[in-house]
C-alpha cells in the first residue's frame, strides 16, 4: 500500500510541473536546440532598438509570439523603419518580424 501511495504522489507531482511549464510562456527554439522564451526575445529586441542611435525606441511597441516579432508605432522616416526591423532580425531568436510602424 506505501508503494501505491508513492507512485501516486510522483504521479501528481509529474502532472502538477508539466501544467506549471505549460504557463511558463511561449518560446522558439534556438539552433542550438534550446528554447528562447518571448520576453527574453523582447527584452533583446528592445535592447538592440535602444543601443542604435538614430531609432528612438519609445516610438516603437515590441510584441513577440513564438519568436514572431511585430513592430508597430510612429517613426520619423521609413529609414529608421527599415533600421528598426534590420537590427530585429538580427536578435537571436526571432523568426519572423511584422513591420505594422507607420511614418509620421
Amino acid at each position: 500500500m506505501k508503494w501505491f501511495k508513492a507512485v501516486s504522489a510522483f504521479c501528481a507531482a509529474s502532472i502538477f510541473a508539466v501544467s506549471l511549464a505549460g504557463c511558463a510562456g511561449s518560446s522558439t527554439k534556438e539552433s542550438t536546440g534550446g528554447y528562447i522564451d518571448d520576453t527574453v526575445i523582447t527584452t533583446k529586441v528592445k535592447s538592440a532598438l535602444f543601443s542604435d542611435k538614430d531609432v528612438k525606441s519609445n516610438e516603437i511597441s515590441v510584441v513577440t509570439f513564438k519568436g514572431r516579432v511585430q513592430l508597430s508605432g510612429f517613426v520619423s522616416s521609413q529609414a529608421i523603419a527599415n533600421r528598426a526591423v534590420e537590427l530585429t532580425r538580427n536578435v537571436t531568436g526571432v523568426r519572423v518580424v511584422e513591420n505594422d510602424m507607420q511614418v509620421k
